[in-house]
């Protein structure tokens, strides 16, 4: 299991032992043979060291490219995590602070009282747009937004914006910098800390791109609350997946018109060795945010029960975290046994997260899918093991 060793003077670091990594390569095996995995890979930091790396499998299919440690694949909604970072930074930068009111930044913003917080967590009420647009029309989604009656009133609940939120982040960016979130992300964040991920992906990445597979539904799949009301015509939560339209089916993911798309919400290709490390920097192993903007990322915002995904979900700004009781408890441990771990999953599979308690990031990406909006076995097996479970 984990176990702390104190180095210079009372400074305590957590360590992995080898028990622990060779547990998790198990699992990782056991998704091959047991799991119906195709390629994947797992990439573990610690201290600013990456500490564990695996790659096994293919890129397709038809088995014509090894999958490698230097892979990319389309991680979906794990996007959202170093988007919003972006965002913090050039919040920072312009002397603004998640509590400042959107309005202050963006004057046509439909709810005047709403803070840059309550946005980045899941708040405002924007998930589902009334007007049918194109996610590759960016001047029509933003201004659907624009006229958009909130889905819930401001402060009475919360609900996962899949789609949205990346216009919303885009908008805020180029009214900030005069670009969008994928650039600002490039040169802010991915170039400094030398990482293979983009929000954009140029052509000559191209080669480099695994081979997405849909996961099929399960009898039991059609039971959950989620599912019935994703299938329900009309319902939130079947809007709020198709809002705005467009990137709907696993196949066009496997597009460079959804590579180069630059959806800050769902559009990132990256390896997990450069998920992992960006985590690393988020819990401040590695320099690039500051002591604020690291705080923005961790502190928990809101928990409860959401709307959309309609299971308990708890978000800061822009990142996702367990959620716990008012004992403290959590409901789940996507995210390790500590609380204060933060991250972000990606439909499918994909998962990465840091934890400032023990000084680990830990990242998985993978090209064959399940039927997850949340982490599903495959990654939480193995972040058991490093927990000593």
């Amino acid at each position: 299991m984990l176990y702390k060793a104190v180095v210079f003077g009372n400074t305590e670091f957590v360590f992995i032992s080898d028990r622990e990594f060779k547990k998790a390569e198990e699992r990782f095996r056991e998704n091959f043979e047991s799991r119906h995995e195709l390629g994947a890979s797992v990439s573990i930091w610690q201290q600013g060291e990456e500490v564990f790396n695996l790659a096994s499998g293919w890129c397709e299919r038809e088995k014509e490219r090894a999958w490698t440690d230097t892979t990319l694949v389309p991680i979906y909604s794990a996007t959202k995590g170093p988007a919003a970072a972006t965002l913090l930074l050039l919040l920072e930068k312009s002397g603004l602070s998640p509590l400042t009111r959107v309005r202050e930044i963006w004057d046509t913003f439909p709810i005047e009282e709403a803070t840059i917080a309550e946005l980045l967590s899941h708040r405002c009420g924007l998930a589902a747009l009334d007007r049918a647009v194109s996610v590759f029309d960016f001047e029509a989604v933003i201004d659907a937004i624009e006229h958009q009656a909130r889905n819930w009133p401001l402060g009475s609940a919360h609900g996962y914006h899949p789609r949205t939120f990346g216009f919303l982040l885009d908008k805020l960016s180029l009214l900030l910098s005069g670009e969008k979130i994928g650039s600002q992300f490039d040169k802010l964040i991915a170039v400094p800390l030398g990482l293979e991920m983009w929000i954009g992906l140029p052509e000559a990445q191209f080669p480099r791109v695994a081979t997405l597979y849909p996961g099929k539904m399960a009898k039991e799949d059609l039971l959950s609350d989620f599912y019935k009301d994703f299938n329900t015509e009309g319902s939130l939560v079947k809007r709020t997946f198709a809002s705005p339209h467009g990137l709907q089916a696993v196949q066009e993911m496997n597009t460079p018109a959804a590579w180069t798309s630059a959806l800050p919400a769902m559009g990132g290709l990256a390896t997990a060795q450069a998920l992992a490390k960006f985590y690393q920097a988020c819990i401040g192993e590695i320099v690039c945010f500051s002591r604020n903007v690291r705080q923005w990322m961790s502190t928990r915002l809101v928990s409860g029960d959401d709307l959309i995904l309609k299971t308990p979900t708890s978000f800061s700004c822009g990142f996702q975290f367990d959620p716990i009781d008012a004992f403290g408890k959590k409901f789940r441990s996507h995210y390790g046994s500590s609380n204060n771990a933060f991250g972000h999953p990606g439909a499918g599979g994909s998962h990465a997260f840091g934890d400032p308690d023990t000084g680990l990031s830990f990242a998985y990406t993978m090209n064959q899918m399940e039927l997850d909006v949340l982490p599903n076995e495959k990654c939480i097996s193995m972040v058991r093991a490093l927990y000593g479970e």
